[in-house]
């Protein structure tokens, strides 16, 4: 037979044995928390506590990075099996406690069986080794491609196309990303940057949250980047990502950052994170998205949109916003979504009334007349239809937006401003570094008011039909097309 070298037969001897581990384990299949929504997201039986994701990135971002993740988590009762979500790399070897555990992958879902069952109440640490390959559909979320390396957009359920986890917001846990790149790109993630260490032609940058995040909210920027800092309120540090020829270009928009943090902070309370700032990437995505504690922007919004400033600042007011509303709280349930994009919406229509944008009021006029629209298309705001098969970015519909707004401006104009405003303080402090469902904004809202809302926010939340405006019993809202 031809010579095979030691290191050749070893990774022959590894493959041979991750494909029989691979096809040992029985009948595997994917399981779910039950979400309305994404019914096969996220995993029953254990509560993620921490992820330690190490990422290889070769400098091309055309080409899988080569990665290992570690889970540490407590089971929730006795387990025979780890169902993890992950799709779009290769699993080459998993650990669970140290030792070797079989495996399977089916549908999106990576299902591994321990040496041993694992009781109820038990630490676990998983250990993963696997490629991300970010070359999928741009549409599909996950990584996101740039002119010079990769960002990362999420939302909704695209986490797991990079790492495998425990992929819904109501799992939160701490993480640490240890990313190596060549040593001429920057890499920039979640939270406070921690070591730096040259090696060759390399560098590791490692970095950690100092809170619990949701997956959908990770974000890594590998790229030819220059990191601008400032100091926002109470000396809290402002970083910001941009590619290393726009810096002059983009410093005088994003120098708007700490008064736009003073502004959110009077009206809701203090920014609840280490540090805030603004990821601006050379790509095209449709979106701006709220990646805790650094928020992803396409360049071209900024460089090419040719948007009024009132316009430009009130999108980054949302982002902003969404720290709260979305990040430090997060959605128990994808159909609580409405409190994400209504709040960060309603916090973008009252910042551009007061910098030279339109009204609050004729904003939400215009809503009121395309609400039963929008409902009609979409669902009602606290009970949205699935988004279209192949398309989960549909989800974000006008009635998650500006038509959950509406439900906002309504209930403010039924209880007053004084006691919105006690509700919107109580929310982020009660809820902070947790979730929360719409059942307990509706509470929420009830002890804020001094009496039960249920009856008004169920027809507002969950109504086919717009109910009667407060205070505008002239505003009519139009029959949805063919209906009419």
């Amino acid at each position: 037979m031809p010579f095979i070298s030691r290191r050749l037969r070893a990774a022959l001897l590894a493959a041979a044995s991750a494909t029989l581990v691979a096809a040992t384990l029985p009948s595997p299949v994917p399981l779910g928390i039950g979400d309305p929504l994404f019914p096969e997201l996220g995993n029953p039986g254990y509560d993620v506590r921490a992820y330690d994701i190490a990422f290889v990135y070769h400098g091309d971002n055309n080409k899988p990075l080569d990665a290992v993740t570690r889970i540490d988590a407590r089971t929730t009762e006795p387990l025979d099996r780890i169902n993890l979500d992950f799709t779009r790399g290769t699993v080459r070897s998993v650990d669970v406690n140290g030792l070797r555990a079989e495996y399977a992958v089916t549908n999106e879902d990576l299902v591994i069986q321990p040496p041993s069952r694992l009781p109820a109440g038990v630490p676990v640490r998983i250990t993963v080794h696997h490629t991300s390959d970010p070359t999928g559909p741009a549409d599909s979320g996950g990584w996101v491609r740039t002119a010079d390396g990769l960002a990362m957009a999420n939302q909704a359920d695209a986490a797991h196309r990079v790492f495998p986890s425990n992929d819904h917001p109501s799992d939160k846990a701490y993480f640490t990303f240890r990313v190596t790149a060549p040593r001429d790109l920057t890499v920039v993630a979640n939270g406070f940057p921690t070591r730096e260490v040259r090696h060759g032609t390399d560098t590791t940058w490692t970095y950690r949250t100092a809170h619990p995040m949701a997956t959908e909210l990770a974000q890594v920027s590998i790229g030819r980047s220059a990191v601008l800092r400032r100091t926002g309120p109470h000396g809290l540090p402002v970083r910001d990502v941009v590619p290393a020829a726009d810096r002059e270009r983009l410093e005088p928009r994003l120098s708007r950052t700490p008064a736009q943090l003073e502004w959110m902070e009077e009206q809701v309370g203090r920014y609840p994170f280490e540090t805030y700032g603004l990821l601006v990437a050379d790509t095209r995505t449709g979106f701006e998205l709220e990646t805790q504690t650094l928020s992803l922007f396409e360049r071209a919004l900024f460089l090419e949109s040719g948007y009024p400033d009132w316009y430009l600042d009130s999108i980054m007011v949302h982002e902003l916003a969404h720290q709260w509303f979305g990040d430090s709280v997060a959605p128990r349930r994808w159909s609580d979504v409405w409190q994400n994009e209504g709040h960060a919406t309603w916090y973008e229509a009252r910042y551009a009334e007061e910098h030279g944008g339109p009204t609050l009021q004729s904003r939400m006029r215009t809503a009121y007349t395309l609400s039963d629209g929008w409902r009609a298309a979409g669902g009602p705001p606290a009970r949205p239809d699935a988004p279209a098969p192949g398309d989960k970015i549909s989800l974000f519909r006008p009635v998650v937006y500006d038509g959950s707004a509406l439900v906002l401006y309504a209930l403010r104009q039924e209880i007053g401003e004084r006691a919105f405003g006690r509700l919107e303080r109580s929310w982020v402090r009660r809820h902070r570094d947790g979730d929360a469902g719409t059942a307990d904004f509706v509470r929420l809202a009830s002890r804020a008011a001094g009496r039960d809302l249920t009856t008004f926010l169920d027809a507002w939340l969950y109504g086919t039909k717009t109910p009667p405006m407060p205070g505008h019993p002239d505003w009519r809202s139009a029959a949805p097309a063919g209906q009419q």
